[in-house]
């Protein structure tokens, strides 16, 4: 009920917006020819500020597990971010059961190629491209900015210009266990060798050269989730990465953090255009 009624809320404000030309939302766009997955998991909505021209974008992956969820859960936190001046394209990609671990990564490399490669066209500037995402979103981003070979696969070298995660899980090879122990259903995600999930992990591509980095969570996430993320930022740093933010929400969960947006610009809105901006 309560992500509806801000799903619900949301969808109307960037309709007000939409009717006051502050925004120009472009839905379902394609970005893989080749295929045609069903219920539109191949495709993508483009949300930018009206006359955009050569402003940054985030493309923004949703949450729900690697299970769950679609690209219309970016609808309450688009608004706040195309009035902030940035870009957000939200893209779908396939999910478990019927797919495993990195058939959701490699769709969101395809997402994010595409982005990179035909952004200009719609007012974004491909040279300020970041990855960004909510939970399992995530965790989707962290491992496209930290393992270059997911875009390579598409020819493009290190091209982004960084990376906007919102209360991901990162460690696999704790998650995994943790949860396949909780549900047999979260075996289709990584399989059940932790070899596997180790692979499937943030740690292996904690190296240097992998800076710009945006970490955000809430004072109420559960803490196995806030310590993921202390030592992942701890661990970037150590490896002399630059930029390496991380911050704590105050009075929001795990789930209000992208759907609840009360001010007239929420502290969580303000970190991400100063650090996309680079603005202090």
């Amino acid at each position: 009920m309560y992500q509806k009624r801000y799903m619900l809320l949301l969808v109307l404000l960037l309709n007000i917006m939409l009717a006051m030309g502050q925004a120009t939302v472009i839905k379902n766009i394609d970005y893989l020819d080749a295929v045609d997955y069903g219920d539109n998991k191949d495709k993508l909505d483009i949300y930018m500020p009206a006359n955009a021209k050569e402003v940054p974008v985030i493309v923004y992956f949703h949450g729900g597990r690697l299970l769950d969820g679609n690209k219309d859960w970016a609808a309450p936190i688009a608004p706040e971010i195309v009035k902030a001046g940035i870009g957000l394209v939200s893209a779908n990609y396939r999910l478990s059961p019927e797919v495993q671990h990195p058939a959701h990564v490699k769709d969101a490399a395809a997402a994010t190629a595409w982005v990179l490669k035909h952004i200009a066209h719609y007012g974004g500037d491909p040279k300020k491209v970041y990855v960004g995402g909510h939970s399992a979103g995530g965790y989707l981003a962290a491992l496209l900015a930290l393992d270059f070979t997911y875009l390579q696969d598409h020819d493009l070298e290190d091209t982004l210009a960084g990376a906007v995660i919102i209360s991901p899980f990162l460690y696999v090879e704790e998650t995994a266990k943790d949860r396949i122990e909780w549900k047999p259903v979260f075996k289709t995600i990584w399989g059940t060798d932790p070899e596997d999930w180790l692979k499937a992990s943030v740690s292996p591509h904690i190296k240097p050269n992998r800076n710009n980095f945006l970490l955000i969570y809430g004072d109420a996430d559960l803490e196995w989730r806030k310590l993921q993320v202390q030592r992942f930022a701890q661990a970037m740093k150590t490896e002399v990465n630059e930029n390496i933010q991380m911050f704590e929400i105050p009075d929001r969960t795990h789930t209000s953090l992208v759907y609840r947006f009360e001010k007239e610009e929420e502290l969580i809105i303000r970190l991400i255009k100063n650090f996309v901006l680079n603005e202090n």
